[in-house]
């Protein structure tokens, strides 16, 4: 059973950029609902991605936190296309830039549309235990903060957070 262990973070500044060795645009949306999640009616997340001119049906275990069961499928564009059709909230456009540091891949994604302004950097890990260097742009965890999570963005937007949910 494929596992995901995956820590998220805010980011704090540009200095990222320079590093950045590949970037792909995403356009995704969910065919459940966080309402459902939240009731645990449905037990995974089912979302629909194309990065680039690839698509992907993706499932994710409903656990908050670091580690969670994740099930990926490579899908036909025109699919991809037609599922995204179908997704329930809205949907997330943003750009995900590959940066290494101190021997690890970060994913940073740039959020566009109703989330412009938000800038989150996740890395993937090994076990849950396994140390990394934090790098200085990577500003505070929000591995358990539901708000961070894209299911949680395409049902409520960074544009409708408040000050203090956005501080």
């Amino acid at each position: 059973m494929p596992i995901e262990i995956e820590r998220k973070f805010t980011v704090i500044g540009d200095s990222w950029r320079a590093s950045v060795e590949k970037s792909v645009r995403m356009a995704q949306g969910y065919l459940n609902d966080m309402a459902a999640m939240k009731a645990g009616t449905q037990k995974a997340s089912v979302r629909v991605r194309i990065a680039g001119g690839q698509a992907f049906l993706n499932m994710k275990s409903r656990e908050l936190g670091h580690t969670r069961q994740e099930f990926d499928y490579e899908i036909p564009l025109a699919d991809a296309e037609a599922l995204l059709k179908l997704c329930v909230g809205g949907l997330i456009d943003k750009t995900r830039h590959y940066v290494r540091y101190a021997g690890f891949l970060w994913e940073i994604d740039v959020f566009e549309g109703s989330n412009a302004g938000l800038t989150v950097a996740e890395i993937e890990l090994t076990s849950a235990d396994t140390a990394f260097d934090k790098p200085d742009w990577a500003g505070r965890e929000v591995t358990d903060a539901l708000r961070y999570y894209n299911l949680a963005l395409a049902d409520r937007p960074y544009s409708q957070w408040t000050d203090e949910e956005k501080a």
